[in-house]
Parts: C-alpha cells; sequence; structure tokens
C-alpha cells in the first residue's frame, strides 16, 4: 500500500455534535464607514553594512538621499555619492478604524533598488499616505527581520528569510483622523465579509428579535441596514456593542479549497456526493449502490451492517476496492481515499474528475 501523505481538514468537522453552530454577528460582518484604511510610502533605510543600493543602478535612491541631506542643510550637488550603507524602500501601514492620533501602528518595508539585505538598518521618518492622498502617519524605526520561524512545539527552525523585506513594530505615529461620527448616524449598515442571503436575513431576524424591534432589514446578500431605535440613540455605542454580541447562524456555500503544493485539502461541512463510480489505477472507488460488495456480502446484508466507509481488496481481481454508501459526504470519501495511501495528486484529480461529472455539488478552489 502506498504512503499516507496527504493532509485533509475538514471545516465543520464537529458540525454532526452541533448542527446549530453560532457565531457573533462582529465575527462575520462590519460596520460600513468603520473600517481598515492602507497606508502606503516612500522611504530610505540608512545603517546598512555594504548591503544597500547601488547608486549607480537605482537613479532614485540618490535622489532620495540627496534630497533628504538639502533638506538638512548639507549641499551635495556635483558630489559623487558612492555609499552602499543605504537603500530606497516602500513603506506599508494600516490604519485602524477609530485610530486617534498619537495612536502607534506596525510598518512593513520592502526594498525597491538592488539592496542585498535590510538586516541592521534603521528607517529614516517617512510619511505614509492614504488613498486620498494625505498624509495620516509617519514611520521611523529599526528594521527588524525575522530570522526563525517556529514550527511544532518549543522548536525553532531557520526559514527561507527574504532579507529584503522587513518590519518596525509600533514604527508608526497616527498624525491625522479618519473623520467618522456614530452619533450624527440615525442609521448604520453591517456589511457581511463572505456575502449570503440566508446569513443576511437570519442576522436582520437576530437584530429584531433581540434589540431592534423591526427596524432591521437585508438589503442584499452583504448588506443589512438597521434604523436606530429612538430610545437607544442616546446610548449609541451600548446598542452597536449588544448588537454585535448577538449570535447568529450563518449559511455558507459548499466548498472545496485545495493546496496543490502542501496536499492540502479543505472542505466545508455543506459538501455532498452523489451516485458516482471512479477508478484510477489499481483503484476503484464506488459511492452507491455496489454490484461487487453484494456479491462478497450477499444483496440481503442489513443497511445498518454495512460500515458508511468499508474497504477491502477483492482477491479476483488484485485491487482495492472503497465502498461508500449512498449519502455519504465529502469527507468520508477522502478519510476512505486516505486509508487506501491515495497521493495527494491522485486525490486532486479525483475531485476535480467528479465535479466535471456532476458528483459533487461544490466549488473548488486551487491555491
Amino acid at each position: 500500500m502506498r504512503s499516507f501523505k496527504i493532509a485533509l481538514l475538514v471545516i465543520g468537522l464537529l458540525a454532526f455534535l452541533n448542527a446549530q453552530a453560532t457565531t457573533r454577528i462582529k465575527d462575520i460582518a462590519s460596520i460600513e464607514g468603520a473600517r481598515e484604511n492602507l497606508l502606503v510610502g516612500h522611504g530610505l533605510v540608512v545603517g546598512l553594512n555594504g548591503t544597500g543600493d547601488n547608486l549607480k543602478n537605482t537613479v532614485f535612491t540618490e535622489k532620495g538621499l540627496t534630497d533628504f541631506l538639502e533638506r538638512l542643510g548639507v549641499n551635495v550637488q556635483g558630489a559623487n555619492l558612492k555609499t552602499k550603507n543605504i537603500a530606497a524602500v516602500t513603506v506599508t501601514a494600516t490604519l485602524p478604524a477609530f485610530a486617534r492620533l498619537g495612536t502607534r501602528v506596525d510598518v512593513k518595508v520592502s526594498a525597491l533598488g538592488d539592496c542585498k539585505s535590510l538586516k541592521g538598518g534603521i528607517l529614516l521618518a517617512s510619511p505614509l499616505l492614504g488613498a486620498d492622498g494625505n498624509v495620516y502617519a509617519v514611520a521611523q524605526g529599526a528594521v527588524s527581520l525575522s530570522d526563525f520561524t517556529p514550527v511544532s512545539g518549543d522548536v525553532k527552525t531557520k526559514s527561507n528569510m527574504v532579507e529584503t523585506n522587513g518590519y518596525i513594530q509600533s514604527g508608526g505615529i497616527v498624525e491625522n483622523e479618519i473623520d467618522f461620527t456614530f452619533s450624527e448616524l440615525q442609521n448604520i449598515k453591517l456589511s457581511l465579509h463572505y456575502p449570503d442571503f440566508s446569513t443576511a436575513i437570519a442576522v436582520a431576524d437576530v437584530i429584531n428579535k433581540n434589540i431592534a424591534g423591526n427596524t432591521a432589514r437585508a438589503v442584499d446578500a452583504a448588506t443589512i441596514e438597521i434604523v436606530i431605535p429612538a430610545y437607544r440613540q442616546e446610548k449609541f455605542v451600548e446598542f452597536i456593542a449588544e448588537m454585535e454580541s448577538l449570535e447568529v447562524v450563518p449559511d455558507y456555500k459548499a466548498k472545496i479549497v485545495i493546496n496543490e503544493s502542501t496536499g492540502t485539502v479543505v472542505i466545508g461541512d455543506k459538501v455532498h456526493i452523489r451516485p458516482v463510480a471512479i477508478a484510477q489505477g489499481n483503484l476503484i472507488v464506488n459511492v452507491g449502490q455496489l454490484s461487487a460488495f453484494d456479491e462478497k456480502y450477499g444483496p440481503d446484508t442489513p443497511p445498518e451492517k454495512r460500515a458508511l466507509v468499508n474497504s477491502f481488496v477483492d482477491e479476483r481481481r488484485g485491487r482495492a476496492l472503497q465502498q461508500l454508501n449512498e449519502g455519504a459526504n465529502l469527507s468520508d470519501l477522502v478519510s476512505g481515499l486516505n486509508k487506501l495511501g491515495v497521493y495527494p495528486r491522485d486525490m486532486i484529480n479525483i475531485l476535480h474528475s467528479m465535479k466535471s461529472v456532476g458528483a459533487l455539488d461544490a466549488v473548488i478552489e486551487v491555491k
């Protein structure tokens, strides 16, 4: 039997124990307008140990260095700059919702030129701009590189580190706030992270039943609009906190995510399969009624004695045979294939083939 190398993750593995698993509204939706904003800027990292940009090849680095020195009153016009201790970088950060002046944010830096490493460098003060072109934060500080990546337990191994990427923890300071005031709103809109009509209706229903009367409604698959009751407007923040803590039973599409490089198959609990027979190499898989099963065990075998996943070897044919009764779900199929030692590539091909013949009602996403 071939060695088993595929990893299987089943979303909702315990769904049969709790078919009505709930989640908080705050975990599946966000308030429109109250969101993160992406910031980007350009800067210089100095203090590198000869691993910086070659100024002959990166004119933008030389221009940035010249402009920086001239702002400090140093005249370098006509000078032949040859330093390799500096690198031009992009600087990115995420501005959290409701971030106030002075709030610290983490910063990421990435080399723009032919810099070999940012190790040991210091980012000079760099303005970070939003999509509207305004400056919302300024970043500065020592650049850190992650030398080790934790694996299992306390064991650490060297990672495939890219030394032209780094980060500065709490290296950015918010200098400008996003103008967004809750107290002026008469109604709010929730935006689902994963749009679904059934989930949108469920969210509106649970809000109406618990805190808002009949003022919440699903506008579309992604949006729920809530008119704030007059008697709750004076305590708007408390209303939002109470609403976000309500629990709802979300609904999702049947989906399978496959990572071909690692052989990982992630299966949603909504995925089910129809009767189908699969033959690949020395492997036969049959979902539904199987004549060979009846030949070996008899057609009158009581259903309760037939295991949901029952594998055996057909001695006459000399090949593995996998039996799944009709109504089995995909996790049962994958579990059975794993027992037979199916390689990840074969597993992926089988799933794609089942989708092609209509035996698999699910969206397959390959990464």
